[in-house]
């Protein structure tokens, strides 16, 4: 691992200027101080690693030729940024990075004029950097535009769309393609170095727009003449390497560059600023750059925890099993007795847990890259050919492909399960990431049934009975360990739910969805030891809900209060009271869940505490519910009553 005794030169490092008065050899020391800072820093924090590490010379070398933020350096994803951060003046705050009220770990707008975007979801970069370029266009407004996107971003139908539609826009878009994967043989690379040089240069652009308008002049055969050598040129670039793509999009290519090499960039960087065409930059960087272990294994080090045991340092152990871990072994036994059963996930095989699945019959697994939008589509059409698709992504980017999931799968009626891994409270990935509008966005939706699991038993035994359903279901949990208390083990019913606790002479019911409902049932167990008897009832499913069944269960009570961890605007809660309302249940309501707008960068645990719905938070709700019923009253202290136990009144 590197190691300097004094970070003397990032020290001096207050913004990207400063970067102009280091020598090379000064550059390439940054370079070093600056992924140890990361590496440090992320040991302590959790983050993304190799993805960092392995752009830190393209980071000095953008900032060296680019003048942000007036040259706007628009970055894809964002999870690549941390060198950015660096070097944009916020390398004193850096270890606060992924902390509640510390640096996000994604481009934030609030932080810093040169993060120009806030950003966490992929293969936007494109668009969104054309489209600032478009607007300063139409306003005469100088600087560059230049967006860095990686090659898995490419998988996405939004990048397609944006390269169409910037080659036929023609403006000077500059995008810096990431290249992490591809190996490129010597001879090549060489070749097409040259010829990446001789298109990137000023002369060479000058000369071919002379002689482009010279044959373009020549009577009766200038227009022929002209498509033929533009149809030679590109067949002569495709002889030389693959990237012909980028040609056909209106693009000029250059590359493949070293992007360790500060020298390489800069003089690369330097020639492109001046084009005044859209252009392909190919950067060839390795993931973990500057780690062995990361540079090994990219994928283990994507992204890691606080304390990673892999990187020297004081490490945590985590107890229980992770609902990722429930559903990778519920997928595993599923397809082990039906052989019906596929797995499909976006680019996060490992991540959902697929990659177990991938193991055992890597042909029932499928990966299609970053397109939620084709997964989805593409898992409509594997369950109208027969088979039982299990489709795993991410909360946050099942946002991406909810028009698939509406025309697609929920209309057609289709026999598809969704697993919505990290909804709710994500953590330290900030806003962007935050699991908390699926229900909102899906529980509406015709013919699909919505289930959120309490713990890792109901998760396994929805995953089997969901298989069983000629319908589409979505199953969402929280990235978090399970509670298993043996309370869910009562057999699943289509729209009902079951009771955690319940006990006789209960005044105020809790209706929690997913696993709340384990708070809500120490709650419920905290306050009972006060002779405060509230009972518990796991909701199970967000929809459909046996709306005369669950009306008839809560007329007896006086006060109903709903926990969701979702956002409460248009939430399950309301849903449940107005449907109360409707059916002449009256009782005192309180829906808890989260605001609209998401909230920032902080553990899981304190951003439940935020919003009200850790157990302290439930508590508060509960025995102000039971105040307001005269169920309880604060007893009298001298001193402070803010935390005042409470005292059951009895005989209203």
């Amino acid at each position: 691992m590197i190691q300097y005794k004094d970070m003397s030169l990032l020290d001096r490092i207050s913004g990207p200027a400063d970067l102009r008065n280091l020598s090379i050899s000064e550059l390439r020391r940054l370079a070093e101080e600056v992924r140890l800072r990361i590496i440090e820093t992320v040991q302590r924090n959790g983050g993304h690693l190799a993805s960092n590490l392995g752009v830190v010379e393209l980071t000095i070398a953008l900032h060296l030729v680019f003048e942000s933020p007036s040259d706007a350096i628009v970055w894809d994803v964002g999870h690549q940024c941390y060198a950015h951060k660096i070097l944009t003046g916020r390398a004193s705050r850096f270890g606060t990075l992924r902390k509640k009220g510390g640096l996000s770990g994604f481009p934030k707008r609030a932080e810093s004029e040169h993060d120009i975007f806030n950003t966490g979801h992929s293969s936007t970069a494109i668009s969104s950097a054309l489209g600032l370029l478009a607007a300063r266009d139409r306003q005469s407004l100088t600087g560059r535009v230049i967006a860095v996107v990686g090659d898995g971003a490419l998988t996405s139908g939004l990048s397609i769309e944006g390269l169409s539609n910037a080659g036929q826009l023609g403006l000077p878009l500059i995008l810096v393609l990431n290249d992490n994967r591809m190996s490129i043989s010597y001879s090549v690379g060489s070749i097409s170095r040259y010829l990446s040089k001789l298109s990137a240069s000023v002369r060479y652009q000058t000369f071919r727009a002379r002689i482009d308008a010279f044959v373009l002049k020549i009577p009766r055969v200038g227009n022929t003449l002209y498509a033929f050598i533009k149809r030679a040129k590109r067949a002569v670039k495709a002889i030389f390497f693959k990237e012909n793509l980028f040609a056909d999009y209106g693009f000029e290519y250059v590359g493949p560059i070293d992007g360790h090499s500060i020298p390489a960039l800069v003089d690369v960087f330097s020639h492109v600023r001046y084009l005044n065409r859209p252009v392909v930059v190919h950067v060839v960087t390795k993931k973990g750059k500057g780690l062995e272990k990361a540079e090994d294994d990219p994928e283990s080090f994507h992204g890691i925890g606080p304390a990673c045991p892999d990187i020297p340092g004081p490490g945590t152990s985590s107890h229980g099993e992770s609902f990722t871990s429930a559903f990778a072994n519920a997928l595993l036994g599923a397809a082990t007795n039906d052989p019906r059963v596929v797995g499909v996930t976006a680019a996060m095989s490992t991540g959902t847990g697929v990659s177990k699945l991938a193991d055992r019959w890597p042909h029932r697994a499928y990966d299609v890259g970053i397109a939620e939008q084709h997964a989805v589509a593409f898992a409509a059409g594997l369950a109208q050919g027969g088979l039982r698709p299990v489709v795993a992504i991410y909360s946050t980017f099942m946002q991406r492909a909810v028009d698939q999931v509406f025309q697609e799968v929920a209309l057609a009626k289709l026999p598809v399960l969704f697993a919505l891994d990290r909804a709710g409270a994500v953590g330290e990935d900030g806003e962007t990431h935050q699991g908390i509008y699926d229900l909102v966005l899906f529980k509406a939706m015709p013919n699909l049934v919505l289930f959120a699991p309490a713990d890792a038993d109901e998760l396994t035994t929805f995953v089997n009975f969901a298989l069983t359903l000629e319908q589409p279901a979505i199953m969402r949990y929280p990235k978090a360990f399970s509670v298993c208390s043996g309370a869910s083990q009562a057999p699943i019913e289509l729209g009902k739910g079951t009771f955690f606790r319940k006990s006789a002479g209960a005044r105020i019911l809790v209706i929690a969805l997913g696993p709340l409902a384990h708070h809500a049932a120490s709650v419920s167990d905290t306050l009972g030891k006060l002779r405060l008897k509230i009972d518990v009832y796991n909701l199970r499913f967000a929809a459909p809900i046996d709306e005369t069944y669950l009306a008839n269960l809560c007329a007896p009570y006086e006060g109903i209060v709903t926990l969701e961890d979702g956002v409460r605007a248009g939430g399950v809660g309301e849903s449940i009271g107005a449907m109360l309302a409707r059916r002449g249940v009256r009782a005192m309501f309180t829906a808890c869940g989260f605001d609209v707008i998401p909230l920032a960068q902080a553990t899981r645990e304190e951003l439940l505490a935020t919003a009200g719905l850790d157990e302290k938070g439930i508590t508060r709700v509960v025995s102000e519910m039971a105040q307001g019923l005269g169920l309880v009253k604060p007893r009298v202290q001298a001193q402070s009553s803010r935390h005042a136990p409470l005292e059951v009144q009895h005989g209203r």
